[in-house]
């Protein structure tokens, strides 16, 4: 019975995470209310509370969602990364950016990077910070990856370097969810140029 309680809470948080991202995207963050998300899960106003105490906790789960699958996807790269240091990074960066999208829009993205600075100390703001950090150890292990197969300097501060790669990609990404013109293209290819000159230093 254990399992079965599992999987029937599991599948109404998914449906609660779905239809609360639908509703986010289409009716926008401050016009999406608890009453229709719940209606279009399937549940009850009661079970959403059970789970999140407002809409920003149902806004952090998703971005949470996001980031892990992304995470997930970028274990790859770390483990068998391209021969070619500038290729292993791009290859890396680019399954954050183009997931970037599937389940956030911009407007989502810019209100949940708005609650992470407003309340820092808040589990959301815990939470979001996190997230940053588990990024940044990941581009961290690839590169701990790549000098161990020779292909980045040994002399590089591993922890600096991941650091520097995220906040830098951290900062145009915060530019691109700005303008809601821009382009996935053409913050990747803003991407590869800045890290270009970041590359020519390291690789071996």
């Amino acid at each position: 019975m254990s399992g079965l309680r599992a999987r029937q809470k599991a599948d109404r948080h998914r449906r609660i995470i779905e239809a609360a991202a639908e509703l986010f995207r289409d009716a926008g963050y401050e016009g999406a209310k608890i009453e229709t998300i719940a209606a279009q899960a399937e549940v009850s106003v009661g079970t959403i509370y059970n789970y999140y105490q407002n809409k920003g906790d149902i806004l952090g789960a998703i971005v949470s969602m996001e980031v892990n699958e992304v995470l997930n996807a970028g274990q790859g790269v770390v483990a068998n990364p391209p021969a070619n240091v500038g290729d292993a990074l791009d290859t890396l960066l680019g399954i954050y950016i183009e997931h970037s999208l599937h389940y956030l829009s911009k407007e989502m993205w810019r209100q949940a990077m708005a609650i992470s600075t407003q309340l820092p100390d808040s589990p959301f703001g815990q939470a979001y910070t996190a997230l940053d950090r588990a990024l940044t150890e990941q581009i961290r292990a690839l590169i701990a990856r790549l000098q161990a197969l020779g292909l980045v300097r040994r002399d590089i501060d591993g922890q600096a370097l991941g650091e520097l790669v995220f906040n830098n990609m951290n900062m145009m990404f915060i530019e691109f969810v700005k303008r809601d013109e821009a382009r996935i293209a053409e913050l990747r290819a803003a991407i590869r140029r800045q890290n270009r000159i970041l590359v020519a230093a390291i690789a071996v």
